[in-house]
């Protein structure tokens, strides 16, 4: 396993920040009390509200604890003029195939990659064969079907459109 990366985007430590906000003020407090309420019906042995919400609250503090450690060491990578023309983390990148299929990724730290938001980790082979490179580079990215050749079309450093 690769050693996960401290890197973050400014956007990505606001949403842990704000995970951890909402984890501690509202949804553990909220557990808490549904737990009590549940234990005051009698037997805890038998009482599956006690039991699930005890279970919630470990998942609860075992994220909390989790949050508090890695913001502690995550470093903020924030974007820099000279970064301008080179994809580099935090980059937002349009990509090319041979088949004329267009993609687009957004390169960032292993806390906040999401398949569904096209963010991929700074830690992939897709970001590794992008960094450094300019616009009408081919890059070459091994995956478990074989090589595959993308061209950079653009590189920005705010969303696409």
């Amino acid at each position: 396993m690769h050693a996960r990366s401290h890197l973050i985007t400014r956007e990505g430590r606001t949403e842990l920040e704000q995970e951890l906000d909402y984890l501690w003020s509202v949804e553990r407090k909220a557990v808490t009390q549904a737990v009590t309420e549940a234990a005051a019906h009698g037997d805890r042995s038998e009482n599956a509200e006690y039991k699930e919400g005890k279970r919630r609250l470990r998942e609860i503090d075992r994220r909390i604890r989790f949050l508090t450690k890695r913001l502690q060491v995550l470093k903020v990578v924030d974007y820099s003029p000279q970064q301008e023309g080179k994809v580099f983390f935090g980059a937002w990148v349009e990509l090319e195939n041979e088949a004329g299929r267009i993609a687009h990724y957004r390169i960032v730290g292993s806390d906040e990659f999401d398949p569904h938001k096209n963010a991929i980790s700074i830690n992939s082979p897709m970001a590794k064969a992008l960094i450094g490179k300019s616009v009408d580079d081919e890059i070459f990215v091994h995956t478990p079907e074989g090589v595959k050749e993308w061209i950079i079309n653009e590189i920005l450093y705010e969303p696409f459109d």
